[in-house]
């Protein structure tokens, strides 16, 4: 992209490679990086590898260019996201709340790209630890899910996971405790044996476990998430560290007693 705001189109090719879990990668990253042009899987691309400029620019681009209010919806929705993994939580919950307008004009009330709104606007208030704000929004994205998805729709999980975060914040731990067995079993069903989401979900349930003091719970399941993220991440991915100093500390923890 140029000061003049053109885009341009341009062929990418893949290196050919036998590795088996290269493989797997790209075969993830395709389906997760979706959209119905090659603009819209570029901006996911975009956004799944961290490149928040690129992405914030070329949304920005397409957002000029379109005046159909579904793509606007769409793009205010990623310029949130874009802004969200930046920590311009501000920023995001303005993009959002555009985005949202424009879903609310033109699709039926229980539509699932609502609840994905709501969820990504309670993912905010998440953020900036404003959980009062963040729930409601999370609850209308449950409602929604619920009526509209299969009970084993990774979206439906998605929903059940995001309360069980806010539960866990503000410690109420058994609430947590029941939507994070909800997500979990969604995702046992929904999703490869190997995805990081499922690791997400068992170190979840960890933490809860860690803080109702029930180490041995706390460590098994740490374990799962841990084998899950060595299987399905690089080895210098942050999860991978984050969920090993978990297992040292419930260990320390163990030998205490």
């Amino acid at each position: 992209m140029d000061t003049n705001n053109q885009l341009y189109q341009v062929e990418l090719q893949l290196t050919s490679d036998d590795d088996q879990q290269l493989r797997l990668l790209t075969d993830r990253i395709r389906v997760e990086a979706g959209g119905d042009t090659g603009w819209k899987r570029l901006g996911s691309l975009l956004l799944k590898i961290g490149q928040f400029n690129k992405a914030e620019e070329l949304y920005n681009v397409l957002l000029q260019q379109t005046s159909d209010e579904s793509e606007k919806a769409f793009y205010y929705n990623q310029l949130g996201l874009v802004h969200s993994s930046k920590g311009d939580y501000e920023k995001a919950i303005c993009h959002f709340e555009q985005g949202l307008e424009f879903d609310q004009k033109i699709l039926p009330s229980n539509h699932p790209d609502l609840a994905t709104s709501y969820n990504n606007i309670g993912g905010v208030y998440r953020n900036m630890n404003d959980h009062s704000k963040a729930l409601p929004y999370y609850e209308k994205a449950l409602e929604i899910d619920e009526k509209t998805l299969p009970l084993n729709h990774p979206s439906l999980a998605t929903s059940y996971n995001n309360i069980g975060l806010v539960h866990k914040k503000i410690g109420e731990y058994s609430k947590a405790f029941s939507f994070y067995e909800k997500t979990l079993e969604i995702r046992q069903i929904s999703l490869p044996s190997d995805h990081p989401d499922l690791a997400t979900s068992y170190n979840n349930i960890g933490f809860v476990y860690r803080n109702m003091k029930d180490y041995s719970k706390a460590l098994s399941y740490f374990e799962r998430a841990l084998d899950i993220y060595q299987r399905a991440l690089p080895a210098t991915h942050p999860d991978i560290k984050d969920v090993k100093e978990s297992i040292e500390t419930v260990r320390k923890e163990i030998t205490k007693k």
